[in-house]
């Protein structure tokens, strides 16, 4: 049964940091780029962050470029996204995919639920 359970959303100040973790089971980790993706109602799904499998490389949109940090720890089979200096704009639901694509949702084979992040003015 293959899941992907997103978590450690909540609500922050502006300037304030996050940690989402992902963990995944029920498929081959290592066979999966691992994605973050984010989306606010009325808007289409972004794709926020993301870690090759093949080589660990790792993808930012411009938007969190300098802020976002995406880490992978393979003995746990768990993505993380360290989010810092967290602005309003941050403020979506974010969900963590696997898939063969780097940032597009059309790439994705599983995803999780989504974890809130709320950052306040």
């Amino acid at each position: 049964d293959v899941q992907l359970q997103a978590s450690g959303g909540g609500l922050v100040q502006a300037g304030g940091s996050l940690r989402l973790s992902c963990a995944a089971s029920g498929f081959t980790f290592d066979d999966y780029n691992i994605n973050w993706f984010r989306q606010v109602p009325g808007k289409e799904r972004e794709g926020v962050s993301c870690i090759d499998s093949n080589d660990g490389s790792t993808y930012y949109a411009d938007s969190v470029k300098g802020r976002f940090t995406i880490s992978s720890d393979n003995a746990k089979n768990t993505v993380y996204l360290q989010m810092n200096s967290l602005k309003p704009e941050d403020t979506a639901v974010y969900y963590c995919a696997a898939g063969q694509g780097l940032l597009l949702p059309d790439g994705m084979d599983y995803w999780g639920k989504g974890t809130q992040v709320t950052v306040s003015s």
